[in-house]
């Protein structure tokens, strides 16, 4: 057996990774010319950090990203809500990584390259369809670049890593229709900051129509003055704007007029923006759940298979989950189609599940309550809008229904 990878994303570096373990061949096609790092930052939670750490990566990945220790939750007058440990500090056996997007991609590139060799992943290649028969599938390529035909590839399976814009999803599911717009914009960047809190807390703040902010660092000690490199989303109701496209620049002065008056005491909104090395513009959108991925010899994986609402940080997390099911499969089932519908059936309904979680009650629906119990108005005790057992209650079922509250994370079978 040897699989086709298509993507050198989080999602197809895994695969590589667990199909290597299993002693499964693997080749990645990724359609960029160079694996470099773009982006900003993710969130790998305990449940994604327990299979990249069973793949012998969490020492290089905790030196590349930050620990994080909390999570905090504040309204947008700053006053704050609720705080939850995070990871091994919330008696996990896995840490938590806030980690830059491209950080942790190289950490996976390398990894592949060194354990697969160095013809394991090549770039480049564009993949424009592909095709199967009783014996095998064919994945048909093009340079990124030139748009020169380059040789088909075969293999024993294809899996679709192609992310957001999947050419494999479209030719599964060609009347899917459009992504669903949710009606929020997010505006992403990366700012240098001076440590704020415990400098390893994730922040979530405010909520529509008034705005809502997530801000975490994601690499430490950038310079001489001690400042990190910090990630962060503003996110506002707006009609769609743009189209899906992780790179796109966005523009300051769109969305800073909502943030005007958040000063807090530990932290200036305004001048924080205002100091952004790059900034992005995104639609949040989703797809409706699709009733399967898997035709024969082909499958989907990641974004590809479920792209959800960046809400809970757990889109790369479902990917890494992914790859682990997927890899599990393939090394249990002599028969590669019986494999694919075997770990369709594994992951499809518990990612559906995520996507829709997303949409309703992600761990930052918090802010959503207290919004709506105090009217957008400050508060004088946060106990008297809500007890800590009802926020607690709200990021615990997210926890369940994600695949990571602690009790069936360490029963959790690999």
């Amino acid at each position: 057996m040897d699989v086709i990878i298509i993507g050198g994303g989080i999602g197809g570096l895994t695969l590589a990774l667990t199909l290597h373990r299993a002693g499964i061949p693997a080749r990645v096609y990724e359609s960029t010319p160079e694996i470099k790092p773009i982006g900003v930052g993710v969130n790998v939670l305990p449940h994604a950090t327990k299979v990249l750490g069973e793949l012998g990566l969490e020492a290089a990945l905790a030196k590349a990203a930050v620990t994080t220790r909390e999570s905090v939750f504040f309204n947008r007058f700053g006053q704050f809500i609720y705080r939850e440990p995070a990871g091994r500090y919330a008696g996990y056996d896995w840490p938590q990584f806030s980690i830059h997007r491209g950080d942790l991609q190289l950490v996976l590139l390398q990894a592949v390259r060194a354990r697969l060799g160095a013809e394991a992943v090549r770039t480049g290649w564009k993949c424009s369809g592909v095709e199967q028969d009783q014996a095998g599938a064919t994945a048909h390529f093009s340079h990124a670049t030139t748009n020169e035909t380059l040789p088909s590839q075969r293999g024993s399976v294809v899996i679709a890593c192609d992310g957001l814009h999947s050419v494999i999803r479209k030719q599964l599911h060609p009347n899917e229709g459009e992504p669903l717009y949710s009606g929020v914009t997010m505006w992403r960047g990366v700012t240098r900051w001076p440590p704020f809190l415990s400098g390893a807390s994730m922040v979530r703040a405010g909520w529509f129509p008034r705005g809502k902010l997530v801000m975490y660092p994601i690499r430490d000690a950038i310079d001489a003055h001690g400042r990190q490199l910090v990630n962060w989303l503003a996110e506002v109701e707006t009609p769609q704007r743009t189209q899906r496209d992780w790179n796109r620049r966005g523009n300051l002065e769109d969305f800073i007029g909502v943030y005007a008056d958040w000063h807090f005491d530990w932290i200036d909104v305004p001048a924080f923006f205002r100091a952004a090395e790059m900034i992005l513009e995104f639609p949040m959108i989703d797809q409706e759940p699709l009733p399967w991925w898997s035709r024969g010899r082909i499958t989907l994986l990641g974004d590809a298979a479920h792209p959800m609402y960046p809400r809970g940080s757990n889109g790369a997390g479902q990917a890494i989950l992914d790859a682990q099911a997927l890899a599990a499969s393939l090394a249990a089932h002599s028969d590669s189609v019986a494999a694919l519908k075997a770990y369709e059936a594994k992951r499809l309904e518990a990612t559906a599940n995520v996507v829709r979680m997303n949409r309703t009650n992600p761990p930052d629906a918090i802010l959503r309550e207290v919004y709506v119990r105090t009217g957008d108005k400050p508060f004088a005790r946060i106990e008297e809008v809500i007890s800590a057992a009802e926020l607690r209650a709200i990021t615990d079922g997210y926890k369940r229904v994600a695949g990571y509250d602690p009790q069936s994370l360490r029963g959790a079978g690999t």
